[in-house]
This record gives C-alpha cells, sequence and structure tokens, in this order.
C-alpha cells in the first residue's frame, strides 16, 4: 500500500500549494486570471509544458510510438515551430494589446462577431473534449496501474474509472476555483518536477530492460525513423503540412497555452520562457517516446494488444513498489496540470469575452472574478460528462490508438481557430466579412474532403482545409497586402534573437539527422 499512500500525500501537497497561492477575496481581474502580470520566464516555461504534457503523452502517444515508432516524436519536436512563432510574431502583438485574453486581439482586428465565434468556438472545445480526456487518461491509467488497490471502488472496470474521472474532476476544480492562476502556475512548477522525475526513471528502466541505448537501432531499426511513407495511414511524413499550421493553433491561438505569456513582467520574459520550453519539448519527445520504442524491442510483435498500455505495461511490470507510486504521480501531474490550465482559461474567456463582453458590460472586478468562478463548476459538469463518454469510446475499441481519434475531433473546429489568428496577425486590412465565411467553412471543408478522399490522412486534411479557407480570405483581402516581416517579427535584445536562431537551427537538424 507504500505507492497508494504516496499518491495520497501528493494530492494533499498539491492541495496545500495551491491554497497557499490562493488570491484575496476582492482580487482584481489582472490578479485572478493573470497573476498581477508579473511572471517570470521559468515559471512561464515550466507551467506551460506543464499545461502542455497530459495524458495524450504519457499514455496515448506513448502508445502510439510503440506502433510507428520515432515518427510520434515529430508531434512534440515540430511544437518548436509553433512556440517560436508564438515568441516573436504573436506574444508581441498581444502584449502591445496589453489584453487579457485572445480574443481581444482578434475582435480588435476582425470585428466583434468573429471574435466572439471564437471564443464560443474555444469554450466549446476547451469545456468537452479537452477537459474530458485529460480525466479520462487520468482515471484510465489509475486503474490499469493500480487496478488491485481500487477494486475496492467496485469489482466493474468502468464503475471504477468513472468514479475515479469525477474525483479528479472536482479536485482540480476545487483549487482552482480559490485560486486562479496564481495557484495554477505554483502547481504546475511543482507537477512538472515529478513530471520529468517520473518520466526519467520510465526512459531508464526501459533502455534497461531492453539492454542498452544501442539496442534500439538493433532490435527496432524500422522504428527509428522520423519520416515514414508518404502513404501511412496515420503519420506519413506529409503530415508535417498540416502539422505547420496546427501548432500555430495550438502555441499561438490557444487560450490556455497563451495565458502564462500574457500574465509575464515583459515581452523579455515571456520570450525566454517560451524559448526554454521549446527546449523542454525536445527533452519530453525522449521521455515519451523512446520508451515506446523500447518495450516494442522488448517484447517483440506479439506483444501488447491495446497499445494504450504501453506506459502502465512499464510501470506495473518493470517498477518497485514505491517507485510506482512516484510514476503514479508524474502521470496525475501531467494531466491535472492540464485541467487546472483549462478550467482557469476557460473561467478567463467566458468572463472577459461572454460575461463582460455582452452580458453585463459595466460589471466590476468582482463581479467578473466571480463569473469566471462559476464558469469553473459549469465546465466541470461538462467535463465529467465528456470524460465518461470518452470511457465509452474507448472501450468500444480498445485497440485503436485512441490519441489519434481525439486529435482528429479537435482539428473540426482548430482548423477554423487557424485561419482566423493568422489572418489577425498576418493581413494589413482584412476583409471581415470573407474572415467569417472562411471560419465557416472550414468545417464543411472537413466533410466534403472526407467523402472525396476518405483515404486522405486527417493531419493532410487539416492542411488542406486550412490552406483552401486562407486563400479565400487572403484573395479577398489582395488589395491591402500583408504585413512587412520587419513588422511582425519582434525581439527584445539580440540575445533573445540569436536563441531563437539556434533553436530553429536544432529543429532542422533533427529533421535531418533522424529523418
Amino acid at each position: 500500500m507504500s505507492d497508494l499512500g504516496i499518491v495520497l500525500l501528493y494530492f494533499l501537497a498539491i492541495f496545500i500549494t495551491a491554497i497557499s497561492g490562493r488570491v484575496k477575496k476582492e482580487a482584481t481581474i489582472e490578479e485572478y486570471f493573470l497573476s498581477s502580470r508579473n511572471l517570470r520566464w521559468p515559471s512561464i516555461a515550466l507551467s506551460t509544458i506543464a499545461t502542455n504534457v497530459n495524458g495524450y503523452q504519457f499514455l496515448g502517444m506513448m502508445g502510439s510510438a510503440y506502433l510507428y515508432g520515432l515518427a510520434q516524436a515529430s508531434l512534440e519536436i515540430n511544437a518548436v515551430q509553433g512556440i517560436l512563432m508564438a515568441a516573436f510574431i504573436f506574444v508581441p502583438l498581444f502584449l502591445k494589446e496589453r489584453v487579457i485574453t485572445v480574443t481581444q486581439y482578434i475582435q480588435k482586428r476582425l470585428g466583434k462577431t468573429v471574435g466572439l465565434l471564437y471564443s464560443i468556438a474555444n469554450l466549446l472545445i476547451f469545456s468537452t473534449i479537452t477537459l474530458g480526456a485529460a480525466l479520462f487518461w487520468g482515471a484510465y491509467a489509475a486503474d490499469l496501474v493500480f487496478d488491485d488497490y481500487l477494486s475496492v471502488l467496485s469489482e466493474d472496470r468502468i464503475t471504477r474509472i468513472s468514479i475515479i474521472i469525477v474525483s479528479l474532476g472536482i479536485f482540480s476544480a476545487i483549487y482552482t476555483y480559490l485560486g486562479g492562476l496564481n495557484a495554477v502556475v505554483k502547481t504546475d512548477i511543482i507537477q512538472f518536477s515529478i513530471l520529468l522525475f517520473g518520466g526519467f526513471v520510465v526512459l531508464f528502466v526501459a533502455i534497461k530492460q531492453l539492454g542498452g541505448w544501442g539496442e534500439l537501432y538493433r532490435k527496432t531499426p524500422q522504428l527509428m525513423h522520423l519520416y515514414l511513407p508518404a502513404d501511412h495511414a496515420t503519420l506519413p511524413w506529409i503530415h508535417m503540412f498540416g502539422l505547420f499550421f496546427l501548432n500555430i493553433n495550438y502555441w499561438c491561438a490557444n487560450q490556455t497555452i497563451m495565458q502564462r505569456s500574457l500574465a509575464a513582467k515583459s515581452l523579455r520574459e515571456a520570450q525566454i520562457g517560451l524559448m526554454a520550453g521549446g527546449v523542454m519539448k525536445y527533452v519530453m519527445a525522449v521521455l515519451i517516446v523512446i520508451p515506446g520504442i523500447a518495450l516494442y524491442g522488448i517484447l517483440g510483435e506479439n506483444g501488447l494488444t491495446e497499445p494504450d498500455m504501453a506506459f502502465p505495461y512499464l510501470v506495473k511490470n518493470y517498477l518497485p513498489t514505491g517507485v510506482k507510486g512516484i510514476i503514479l504521480c508524474a502521470l496525475f501531474a501531467s494531466l491535472m496540470s492540464t485541467v487546472d490550465s483549462t478550467f482557469n482559461s476557460l473561467a478567463t474567456l467566458f468572463s472577459i469575452d461572454i460575461y463582460k463582453g455582452y452580458l453585463n458590460k459595466n460589471a466590476t472586478d468582482a463581479q467578473t472574478v466571480k463569473a469566471g468562478k462559476n464558469t469553473i463548476l459549469v465546465t466541470l459538469f461538462s467535463g465529467i460528462t465528456m470524460g465518461l463518454v470518452l470511457l465509452y469510446v474507448k472501450f468500444k475499441n480498445p485497440e485503436a490508438a485512441f490519441t489519434h481519434t481525439l486529435n482528429e475531433l479537435r482539428y473540426y473546429i482548430n482548423c477554423g481557430i487557424v485561419v482566423l489568428i493568422c489572418t489577425a496577425a498576418f493581413l494589413i486590412t482584412p476583409n471581415r466579412k470573407a474572415t467569417l465565411i472562411g471560419f465557416l467553412s472550414t468545417i464543411p471543408l472537413h466533410l466534403i474532403i472526407i467523402q472525396l478522399f476518405p483515404e486522405m490522412n486527417y493531419f493532410v486534411r487539416a492542411g488542406c482545409v486550412i490552406v483552401i479557407a486562407l486563400l479565400f480570405v487572403i484573395l479577398a483581402s489582395a488589395k491591402n497586402g500583408f504585413r512587412s516581416w520587419k513588422e511582425l517579427i519582434q525581439y527584445e535584445t539580440k540575445d533573445i534573437a540569436r536563441m531563437g536562431t539556434v533553436l530553429f537551427v536544432s529543429l532542422i537538424l533533427l529533421h535531418v539527422i533522424f529523418r
């Protein structure tokens, strides 16, 4: 029972840390939602990547790496492209306008109607798929690793996982409700430290069981390629075409990710924090992908029938009592940092964009903060509901690499968001009516392409949808043209520009070396 005791101590430590960071009762909007715009670069880096790393990586992506190998790392390392664009193009634009939400920038550039649609789209996807997936993965992993201990909840596996989904949701909502962004960032720093430690333990155990690093190329050479054939069903090398645009959505237009940079003490702190986060993404690629490949080398072709069991299998079979508890804490840390950040961003989006923007334009700071807190309670219900729906979907098709199923659902909305943020940032004077049409056209375009080309990879399809919609908007705004690169790319000092250049070159070298 020592493993379970370690997990309980972890939850207690997180709750105490969150409560100690709670804001005063009369907190202003910026105190509650942006931590008084006082975040330094280490907090931005650690909290941003902690928010990014969740059950998709440790369960879904490790399971996908077990199937597809190093190609799965493409989703991790290519995040650096989005991070660099965020650091040098989008964050300077947002901080210059001193916005609280990305919506406010879009409203300024594209009008209130488009801004409202952007906010509603994000509220819908965050409160359902994002929250639901994080809660599902946490509960699913806990049951896989600790099914013997958790059988006291119920002998039925689905019932057990449902109970854990509800419990994790309520726990995360409570401390986020009380503490705002300040509490979220403080807990994220602790969670990411545990996450890194746990990730390295699993990595080294997997490599040891395999027989050493060199065995990766001897036993699994077919899995040690970043590029898979263009006709590969799930991760063809041409998926990077769509991934380029989708990284803009995630790293440059996602309130959950952007909130830390919007709360930065200065542009310098935001840019260094994001680039430090880019380096951490390389580390996470190793921690997430290599153990999955190593496990394939250990078990061979007739190993796991359910790829998402790769991480739980490593923990359950190769780690001693006590260490397993720490590893599970790392998994919970990755999941809870996503859940609490999503709750905080949902509260910010609704209270600033909807409540203060439309429902009560003269709302005081206290009323706005209260509306945000109430949003957390409402979205707790929607997140738990979606978590239970995903539980049903997963058990209906356990052999699938579930992370790709969830990605495909997200991209129906995310493609339209890419059109909005690129139009707002890159065009001098966008045609607002054409932008609205372009945004709304992305879902029908998805459905049309699926009918015409049912075998097309979903990353490639997303790229096609975005390009078609963007071209329509660009042609409609052609007479006004694009902003110059000199105007778009901003940095505080030449040293920061050099850091960005080094990070960009490192990404290119990784593609050349591991192609």
